[in-house]
């Protein structure tokens, strides 16, 4: 048995994986196994492909690495190759078990959100996709082994073996970085950049330019049609308009006023703020009841949902304020730098917040803060306690908060002992309340002060409950009781989970409304009728608006 390794028993299969190790076979299939279970959002079959091969290369990256600590050591290998071949094959009959399980527990997953089953050959589709990937980085892999290598061999010339081959890892990794930070990822982000900038100059019929003076890009405007973008035509153009308030309150309801400036509109943060409070004062926001400083997700996008349960709440007597920052997805902003458009929030809080502590107590509008995703933390970071607390705007309804938000984190981590970290309770509930699907804004022990803030996340969002400590520690959330559509079969593993998460983050907005990252009209109506008090509804007329909107009625 000590001849070539192509001429003793099974080496022509162990050739296909050269340098293989038990360690590693183990590892990787232990990680193969695991990334097939159950997170927070279903995954479609590319993304689980996806997942599965870096998940598989991790385990088997880690075990390598233990297996080279153990030549280190000197720690007894097994004695021959066969011993290896029976190990694999455990391998390959656990890892095809695996892939049978796999089906049920995304179905299981998709059945709590409603979400149709997936279909009966995933698995095999799943097992191509995923050797095929995991080949791909297995070469990339060792092609830059091979170059740590080579230039450990050219610098022994100079120094020692071991100096030598420290310094040829140091010389790969940083010339890895360099490619990947600065070819690779500015170059994604530029055409990511460019892509997003061309969806948002496109016109759409379904956002015809107002004809209605009060309405931001119509007549008189201070701002052009053209230059709210995308997602700001969307938001002008959309309903409800009076009409449609009137049909469904059965009472007299007012035009909801809306302003949105573009990213175009104005060339800097300062200027685009400016020109927001000048819209402002030419339509008469202020004199409404409520003025609302709504700020957008990374793209600039105002989630109709909310629009639409706050206009019908107040029955029309309300001015929204929107500014663009960017125009790219939260979740790549959120990951490219966390205070993405913290600075436009700032310049547009001080200005609205600026004239509105200027009126008279009395007759000035109530003011809240809103933000859904990257567009409630760069929200909660608008303004500080200094600037405020001398006169305290009203309160603030912040949706699928980024796990990087300051205030959600604070509070989440002083949770009432008891108190799930997906559903906290926060001292005595009279500053501070958390909701959800079902509707917890009412549990408190205290009734609401003067000031309120209001969170809506759903325990599947993960947006809100990506955890980078997952990597090493079970996150708080999956502790104790789960949220109604978090799967029973959601287990933590170091990395993997964290891995897991991180699909969940780019994938959160994927399933229906009233799950993941996409929020319902009628939890929209709960947060806002907790906020604003509702007036002139009833809970029968609530329930009932509730039921017509989303019946489509």
């Amino acid at each position: 048995m000590n001849g070539p390794a192509s001429t003793r028993p099974g080496g022509v299969i162990w050739r296909l994986l050269p340098g293989a190790t038990v360690p590693g076979m183990v590892l990787a299939t232990v990680f193969f196994c695991a990334s097939l279970a159950p997170s927070l959002v279903p995954r479609g079959l590319l993304i689980q492909s996806v997942l599965s091969a870096v998940s598989v290369a991790a385990g088997y990256g880690l075990g390598v690495a233990i297996a080279g600590l153990g030549r280190l050591l000197q720690v007894p290998r097994l004695p021959n190759t066969g011993w290896r071949i029976a190990v694999g094959a455990v391998c390959a009959v656990v890892a095809g078990y695996a892939l049978t399980l796999a089906t049920g527990w995304q179905n299981g997953l998709r059945a709590l959100m409603e979400m149709p089953p997936v279909e009966s050959s995933r698995p095999i589709s799943l097992l191509a996709l995923t050797v095929v990937l995991f080949l791909v980085i297995l070469l990339v892999s060792r092609g830059i082994r091979n170059l740590s290598r080579t230039l450990a061999r050219k610098l022994q010339r100079l120094l020692p073996g071991p100096q030598a081959a420290v310094l040829g890892i140091a010389v790969t990794a940083l010339l890895v970085w360099n490619l990947a930070n600065g070819v690779l990822v500015r170059g994604a982000m530029t055409v990511l950049d460019a892509s997003y900038a061309r969806l948002d100059g496109a016109f759409e019929e379904g956002s015809p330019q107002p004809t209605d003076p009060l309405k931001a890009g119509g007549p008189g405007s201070l701002l052009t049609w053209e230059g709210l973008g995308r997602a700001g035509r969307e938001m002008v153009a959309r309903g409800p308009d009076r009409a449609r308030i009137e049909a469904l309150a059965g009472t007299p309801a007012l035009e909801p006023l809306r302003v949105y400036v573009g990213l175009n509109s104005a060339d800097d943060p300062k200027a685009r703020a400016a020109l927001a409070l000048a819209e402002l004062l030419r339509i008469g926001a202020f004199d409404r009841s409520t003025l609302v400083i709504a700020t957008p997700t990374g793209t600039g996008w105002i989630d109709p949902e909310s629009q639409t349960a706050l206009e019908f709440v107040l029955k029309g007597d309300v001015a929204t304020v929107s500014v663009q920052y960017s125009y790219l997805a939260s979740w790549i902003a959120l990951l490219a730098d966390p205070e993405y458009g913290v600075e436009t929030a700032r310049e547009v809080f001080a200005a609205v917040y600026g004239h509105w502590r200027s009126l008279p107590k009395d007759s000035r509008p109530r003011l809240y803060l809103h933000g859904l995703s990257l567009g409630s933390l760069n929200s909660d970071l608008s303004h500080d306690l200094f600037q405020v607390i001398g006169d305290p705007y009203d309160g603030a309804f912040w949706v699928g908060p980024p796990f990087a938000s300051s205030t959600w984190t604070t509070v989440t981590r002083a949770r009432n002992a008891g108190s799930p970290a997906w559903l906290p309770t926060y001292r005595d509930g009279s500053a501070i309340r958390f909701t959800s699907q079902i509707n917890h804004l009412d549990e408190a022990t205290a009734p609401w002060g003067g000031f309120r803030i209001i969170y809506l996340q759903y325990a599947s969002d993960g947006v809100v409950f990506f955890d980078p400590n997952a990597l090493w520690r079970r996150p708080d959330w999956l502790v104790g009781p789960r949220g109604p559509d978090v799967s029973p079969d959601f287990i933590w593993i170091p990395v993997v989970t964290f891995l897991q998460l991180g699909v969940d983050m780019m994938t959160a907005v994927l399933p229906p409304l009233g799950h993941g990252h996409s929020y319902r009209f009628d939890h929209y109506v709960d947060g806002w009728v907790a906020l604003t008090d509702a007036p002139g509804w009833t809970k029968e007329g609530l329930e009932q608006l509730k039921a017509t909107v989303l019946s489509g009625g």
